[in-house]
């Protein structure tokens, strides 16, 4: 599996980019690639959702295929995208957010982070706060879209939403879980290399 740091990149452009590694994964040009990065603040808004765009908002606001409802990103949120043939890992579209919810609790362990799943909810949890995001979504059998890990980002963002259908100060990040910024560049390693090791193929396991 490939992985490839982008840093900072315009949400519009990487949306461009997994669309056309769905294309490549699935006609056999491409390997399972995983996308990691950040974005300029920009809100999106799932195909499920039937919550109303609040008018007004600060930042571009895209309306995309994934599952899931409306949230932000911003700088300072660890962001990826898997694009993943998933039969070949033996994963159903429901299996797959719950092997990605296992991978963003082994990256955030060795921080001293137990995040754990909520019943009824999709994403990572500290107690009633929440951590990460979860919405993915699958094309000929291929994911994309993903996961947004909140590590040393803003929270003002949400506050102007009902991010993810939930009260807006229901999120937090690990910087406030810890009490101190976190090194996002370390963080991101740990994300790429949980991800490696829960989707290396099995004969390598």
């Amino acid at each position: 599996m490939l992985v490839r740091d982008l840093g900072l990149r315009d949400y519009a452009e990487v949306w461009d980019l997994q669309r056309r590694l769905v294309f490549e994964r699935g006609s056999g040009q491409t390997p399972d690639t995983v996308l990691l990065c950040q974005h300029p603040p920009v809100y999106t808004i799932g195909r499920s959702s039937r919550q109303p765009v609040p008018e007004n908002l600060p930042d571009p606001v895209h309306r995309v295929e994934r599952g899931g409802d409306l949230t932000w990103h911003g700088p300072g949120q660890i962001v990826g995208y898997p694009i993943l043939k998933l039969s070949e890992h033996g994963l159903g579209a429901r299996s797959y957010l719950r092997a990605l919810e296992a991978v963003l609790a082994e990256a955030v362990r060795p921080l001293g982070v137990k995040a754990e799943t909520l019943p009824g909810f999709t994403g990572l949890w500290v107690g009633r706060r929440k951590l990460a995001s979860i919405g993915v979504a699958v094309r000929g059998g291929i994911s994309y879209h993903g996961f947004a890990l909140n590590a040393n980002n803003s929270l003002e963002g949400f506050r102007r939403v009902h991010p993810c259908r939930l009260e807006s100060d229901t999120m937090t990040t690990l910087q406030a879980v810890l009490g101190r910024p976190v090194d996002e560049h370390a963080l991101t390693r740990a994300v790429a290399g949980a991800l490696l090791a829960h989707f290396s193929p099995r004969s390598s396991r």
